[in-house]
């Protein structure tokens, strides 16, 4: 997203099978934010009109649609309380996990896509700077194998970060 006075910030990253825009089902004329591929991506353009025919039709897509909005529902939340009450550390920790999917029901990946420090800065809100100097602490404390290149091997040693107070 692209705040007026030109800020931006990553306001999430979709996997496989994620869904995107569907505010357009809600009325939502405008969109706030753009997508962009990081890694080789397929899309399926859904028009809206068939969107809404496959929820009221195909039980099983409507299901997994519900489940989709719910679990990013959290996430946002998460999110939120994760900007609002933990450091720039623990923030880029969390996302590294996020980012090799760590706590979904999918195998964790076992190295983060390839993304720019600077794009990782704007997803944490942090700088550049500072996320370059927790990837080389990170990787001194064993929790990454990093050689200054993304992507980069995540070791499940890195959730003590996130999960210790």
């Amino acid at each position: 997203m692209l705040s007026k006075t030109g800020r931006e910030a990553v306001v999430g990253i979709l996997g496989p099978g994620d869904f995107f825009g569907e505010g357009c089902l809600a009325g939502v004329q405008t969109r706030t934010g753009t997508a962009t591929a990081i890694t080789p991506s397929v899309i399926a353009l859904i028009g809206k009109g068939k969107m809404v025919r496959l929820l009221h039709h195909q039980h099983s897509m409507s299901d997994r649609f519900i489940s989709h909005m719910l679990s990013r529902n959290i996430r946002i939340e998460e999110d939120l309380l994760d900007q609002l009450f933990n450091s720039s550390e623990k923030r880029l920790a969390r996302t590294l996990l996020v980012l090799a999917r760590y706590g979904t029901l999918d195998e964790p990946a076992p190295a983060v896509p390839r993304i720019s420090q600077e794009t990782l800065a704007k997803m944490v809100g942090t700088t550049r700077s500072r996320v370059n100097f927790f990837l080389n602490k990170f990787k001194k404390l064993g929790f990454i194998e990093y050689n200054g290149q993304i992507p980069l091997k995540i070791n499940s040693s890195l959730l003590s970060v996130v999960l210790h107070d």
